[in-house]
């Protein structure tokens, strides 16, 4: 990637290497990184504009419904005040989309289980499943427990698919794990 696309006191381990480094600032919506996204589509993202727009609809979904129910789930269960009402509300919503997930990669409408969540036949690792799988990974963290989402194989196989993956690992790796 070229400089021009860093700010000030990037480090030149992170101008130099390979791969998407995508680092925003708080902003009153997605719109920077949307752009940001469409610009590097031919290089990250799906090719065909039906498929792109797949992506985007699951994209969306997640950040528009998923993430802030897991969001609030897990803000309610450590607040000082506990508020039985909000985090059963946030609980059972969060599930209610896992379920939605489960449902597209377990191919239940189609016929044709899924590896991933958008793209033709069982789908093409896309931002789609980078966006979503950053939240869903955390599960456990969130509060949900192996009963729960043992309800939901597809989507548990589709955690450990993309989190095997090479790029991921190199994420995840100890340098980002979270300090309790």
């Amino acid at each position: 990637m070229p400089h021009s696309l860093y700010i000030s006191g990037t480090p030149d381990e992170v101008k130099n290497s390979k791969g998407l480094h995508l680092v925003t600032h708080n902003t009153q919506n997605g719109q920077k990184v949307q752009i940001l996204l469409e610009e590097l589509k031919d290089k990250y993202g799906l090719q065909d504009e039906l498929q792109l727009s797949q992506a985007n609809q699951w994209l969306f979904f997640w950040h528009g419904s998923g993430a802030p129910y897991q969001g609030n789930k897990g803000f309610f269960s450590r607040a000082a005040e506990k508020l039985p009402f909000a985090i059963v509300r946030f609980h059972n919503e969060t599930l209610r989309v896992y379920g939605v997930l489960e449902i597209q990669l377990s191919g239940k409408f189609t016929g044709l289980e899924r590896d991933y969540l958008a793209g033709d036949g069982k789908g093409k690792y896309s931002v789609a499943d980078i966006g979503t799988w950053s939240w869903v990974n955390r599960w456990r963290l969130s509060g949900f427990s192996e009963e729960e989402l043992g309800q939901f194989p597809h989507l548990l196989k589709w955690i450990d698919r993309v989190a095997a993956r090479e790029a991921v690992q190199r994420g995840i790796g100890a340098a980002y794990q979270l300090k309790e």
